[in-house]
């Protein structure tokens, strides 16, 4: 197909199923699940604070979400239609970029098959047009995945440096990806052979990167107190203790983890105290940082046991084929639950065969950084925790797999028919 006729295709199986779980979801969009980045954006446009209370910063989350929402709430306003339309933009973004390093690293058939499978992921149509940050990892990532086949033609310090760039906007939207530059930079090595030019590259690569995440690092090290991208380790333990696996065994989320009473409240419950009384309560969330992270690391020295337990568990709702639904998930018990559990493995399974077929007719290029940046995830979803929203992101990966299987073994089956 033509490239004129696949960018309206593209287009519209991406944004019509969208558009209609907008309408239906719309008076959810703006309540239920919320990110903690609309509050801060809110807050932003309305004190100059980044932040839950004014005069307060904080960094008690990732800030590439709010910043995303921040120029659309002061030009359109914050509704459900700005979140949702900008989210499907986001969307159709990604959808395209897929569809380029299919056409342009497989061919232009499985360029558009790949494209049509993110298009229509049961789980994306519903996810997409909430209010997530994953919808930004989706298109860093794809773009990442591109620049990074891109400069692996060619390693170059200008290919490294935008690719570098990306990796670090990709970070500051998920602190989990805060090693990847590397792993990408090792790839890039093994891709290009090791030489002076690809050394010099590699350092443009990590440059880049640590120039984008540096003026967030320097913020809060100036308004925080301490260098960090996000102060918000509680979420890190809430995965790392000995209460951990019972409650997710038992249909909880890790925001369901008993918190004892002798923790300091967190900087979302001053938020709330502070809505309800008036009263900014003392807390330091550099202070809070330091110590969950004694406390994590205390769990895996002191308990390797209840640590190993878990991580079968955190693999398992990482790639489980139906949606990982928990008493806290938007829509569990109902019949919005009912089709996510029923509707992914139908689309999921046969991904899942396709794209372990798909590893054998690919370009070794693309396999190996499909299955790197998998097993990055993997690797990331032991240390903290798995879910299906956190691998949604990535499944285009499997989505050039599969659709490079098709390609091939279609007119293999075809020919067999005659």
């Amino acid at each position: 197909m033509r490239t004129s006729r696949a960018v309206p295709l593209l287009v519209l199986a991406t944004s019509i199923p969208r558009l209609a779980a907008l309408v239906h979801e719309r008076v959810s969009i703006l309540v239920d699940n919320v990110d903690k980045g609309d509050t801060f954006a809110q807050t932003y446009l309305a004190t100059g604070t980044y932040g839950f209370i004014p005069g307060h910063p904080s960094a008690y989350t990732q800030p590439l979400y709010g910043w995303f929402l921040i120029p659309l709430y002061w030009i359109f306003g914050r509704s459900w239609e700005t979140v949702g339309i900008a989210q499907i933009c986001v969307s159709v973004c990604t959808v395209l970029v897929v569809w380029q390093i299919g056409r342009r690293w497989l061919s232009p058939a499985a360029g558009l098959l790949a494209g049509l499978g993110v298009a229509l992921h049961p789980y994306l149509i519903w996810h997409d047009v909430h209010m997530n940050r994953e919808i930004l990892d989706q298109l860093l990532a794809a773009a990442l995945v591109y620049l990074t086949l891109h400069a692996a033609e060619r390693f170059g310090w200008k290919r490294a440096a935008m690719l570098g760039a990306v990796l670090g906007l990709a970070i500051l939207g998920n602190v989990r990806l805060a090693a990847l530059p590397f792993l990408v930079g090792a790839y890039l090595l093994w891709r290009s052979g090791v030489s002076r030019r690809a050394f010099l590259s590699c350092a443009a690569l990590l440059a880049a990167a640590g120039i984008v995440v540096s003026p967030w690092l320097v913020r809060n090290r100036a308004d925080v107190g301490c260098w960090t991208i996000t102060t918000d380790a509680r979420a890190l333990w809430k995965a790392n203790n000995l209460g951990t696996y019972p409650t997710l065994e038992h249909g909880g989320w890790i925001d369901n983890v008993p918190i004892p009473k002798s923790f300091p409240p967190d900087p979302q419950e001053i938020y709330v105290h502070w809505q309800k009384t008036g009263i900014v309560l003392p807390y330091s969330e550099c202070a809070q940082m330091t110590g969950y992270e004694h406390k994590v690391t205390a769990f895996w020295i002191h308990h390797p046991g209840a640590k190993a337990k878990l991580v079968p568990l955190d693999l398992q709702w990482l790639w489980q084929p139906s949606v990982v639904e928990t008493a806290a998930s938007p829509g569990a018990g109902g019949w919005i639950g009912t089709l996510r559990s029923t509707a992914e493995p139908v689309y999921i399974i046969p991904l899942y065969v396709l794209a372990a077929v798909g590893l054998f007719f690919v370009p070794r290029a693309l396999s190996a950084l499909a299955v790197l940046l998998l097993a990055y995830q993997s690797l990331v979803a032991m240390i903290f925790v798995g879910s299906t929203r956190y691998r949604v992101p990535w499944d285009f990966l499997l989505d050039l797999l599969a659709a490079a299987a098709l390609v091939a073994l279609v007119p293999r089956v075809r020919a067999r028919l005659r």
